[in-house]
């Protein structure tokens, strides 16, 4: 959030000797129907009462309490947890801000809790930094704010440290988010994009592309009613209740920008191996088949920001199952296809007519600025 220049008193111990104590200033209300001035960007008082009011009432944790330039973490802490850290940064810049399911701010922290999850950490600590633009209504930045607290402390982690950054108008779409996420891996978890072998399963938790058709139906650019909703979520509950009953999982991804397919495609080109879908297997929610059918859409390259694609044993396949369906998370979890031994980088997909196809890797952009 910037670090805020402290402000001093004079305090006298029992003896008489003069010590400085740092008095942290008590936030000051942003007025209601306020909207955000360069102002707020100066480093000066306006600054600091927005930071205090609107970032700092919500994120409060002992580690962000100094307002320093860094949070500093215990590491004799973190090791007790295991042997590897993990580190991750992402910018969001959703449109619209506010979505059926979620909003920026839980996008922003679901996300990078899921990309430090998919790798076999355990989060722990955020990063938040903002780039607003001038004129956003600050209510608006609260609920962002809260929003983003809320999703912490479901998850667990704590916004340690930030930035904020204030923008001409037109220089940013109202309000771009960045998370940057530390965990800890424990000792002898490996999870990668290289382990996938002939014969293992290929796992969804879950209905695919719920986030990216909730996002074009919230534009209202088609005058679209759907009751679809964004299955934005923090993962890393799902994937531990996976890792009890499916130990040896070799692979794990959430399917954001390019879906599904996307990220099979790396699978494969990562592993050497090739991927055989059955698109019968495939789930997707009729308002979500329906909406793709209408726009000219394919579910498979749609994002979502609540749902995993697993790479498991063949031994281990249906303990997985019963792990994933018994998570709230993981109730539609389906096997939809087999890691064969090749083409080595190819996916390709069984349709329901009987034929095959090639599902390539998404090229171009079918679905702008849904994260």
């Amino acid at each position: 959030m910037r670090r805020l220049l402290p402000l001093w008193r004079r305090r006298y111990d029992g003896r008489g000797v003069s010590t400085l104590a740092l008095r942290r200033p008590a936030a000051v209300a942003v007025r209601s129907g306020a909207t955000v001035t360069l102002s707020h960007g100066a480093g000066g008082k306006a600054m600091r009462d927005l930071i205090r009011d609107v970032f700092v009432a919500e994120f409060d944790n002992p580690l962000l309490a100094t307002l320093d330039d860094q949070a500093r973490v215990d590491l004799a802490a973190l090791q007790a947890m295991g042997n590897r850290l993990a580190f991750t940064t992402d910018s969001y810049v959703v449109d619209p801000l506010f979505f059926p399911g979620g909003d920026i701010g839980k996008l922003a922290v679901c996300g990078t809790v899921n990309d430090l999850a998919v790798g076999g950490a355990t989060p722990l600590y955020l990063s938040c930094a903002v780039i607003i633009e001038e004129g956003l209504e600050i209510e608006t930045l609260r609920r962002v704010a809260h929003s983003m607290a809320k999703a912490a402390r479901k998850a667990g982690v704590s916004v340690v440290t930030g930035d904020t950054k204030i923008v001409n108008r037109g220089a940013c779409d109202k309000l771009f988010v960045t998370t940057s996420g530390v965990g800890v891996i424990p000792a002898g978890r490996h999870l990668d994009a290289d382990l996938a072998e002939p014969n293992d399963c290929v796992l969804v938790t879950g209905c695919l592309g719920d986030h990216g058709a909730a996002i074009l139906a919230a534009r209202g650019d088609f005058a679209l009613e759907t009751p679809i909703v964004s299955d934005c979520a923090a993962l890393h509950g799902l994937i531990a209740a996976l890792l009890k009953g499916a130990p040896e999982t070799r692979f794990l991804r959430d399917a954001t920008r390019g879906g599904v397919a996307t990220v099979l495609n790396e699978l494969a080109e990562s592993s050497a191996v090739g991927i055989e879908l059955t698109e019968a297997d495939l789930p997707i929610n009729e308002p979500v088949r329906g909406l793709s059918e209408v726009l000219g859409l394919d579910p498979l390259y749609l994002a979502n920001e609540g749902k995993l694609v697993a790479v498991v044993p063949e031994a281990q396949a249906r303990a997985a199952m019963a792990a994933l369906r018994g998570h709230p998370l993981g109730s539609d979890a389906a096997i939809v296809g087999r890691v064969v031994a090749g083409p080595p980088g190819r996916v390709t997909m069984r349709t329901v007519l009987g034929g095959r196809r090639i599902v390539d890797m998404l090229v171009g952009e079918q679905l702008p600025r849904i994260c």
